[in-house]
């Protein structure tokens, strides 16, 4: 006959917080389902794991014993979701820094374009050209602001000086 998952004792904080987690409606369903776990253990200590994973909403026996276990060993943060690593990152750090050294070290014009600033548009043309790899709109601008970086907006009057100063050409001087 296998060993019985039995819930370690229990702070009086711990006990109250259980109780707390098992009955809230805004904490994660996930935390309050967990904490459901233990309350019925708390409220028959007679009661298995797998059969308390099962009142508290759990399919399955595993589920009841696996919070337990973690419980015992980790306290309260056991309860928290474990942190995970996520999916792989798409492009290897040598392209990102590649990418913030085309962007911040150099100016376009020393590299032979024909215009001054960077835009999101023209740095990713400008990447692609040179490395061959091509990247996203998001991806860039993720990258960019990480850095610090802030994209200007093109001001109105830029492209149309004379419709908001009629006196420009003439401020303007001869070009």
């Amino acid at each position: 006959m296998p060993k019985r998952i039995r819930l370690r004792t229990l702070t009086t904080e711990e006990e109250i917080e259980i109780r707390r987690l098992s009955t809230s409606r805004k904490e994660p369903m996930r935390l309050v389902q967990r904490a459901r776990v233990l309350a019925a253990m708390l409220d028959d200590p007679g009661l298995a794991a797998s059969r308390a994973g099962e009142k508290a909403g759990f399919k399955g026996a595993p589920m009841g014993i696996q919070w337990i276990k973690r419980f015992n060993e980790k306290g309260l943060s056991g309860l928290m979701d474990a942190e995970r690593t996520g999916r792989p990152a798409t492009h290897s750090q040598k392209i990102r820094s590649n990418l913030l050294d085309l962007a911040f070290q150099k100016k376009p014009r020393s590299l032979g374009y024909p215009f001054e600033l960077w835009t999101l548009e023209r740095l990713q043309r400008a990447f692609t050209e040179r490395h061959g790899v091509h990247l996203s709109d998001s991806t860039i601008w993720t990258w960019v602001e990480a850095e610090g970086f802030r994209w200007r907006k093109q001001e109105s009057w830029f492209h149309e000086p004379e419709k908001h100063d009629p006196e420009f050409a003439q401020k303007r001087g001869s070009s």
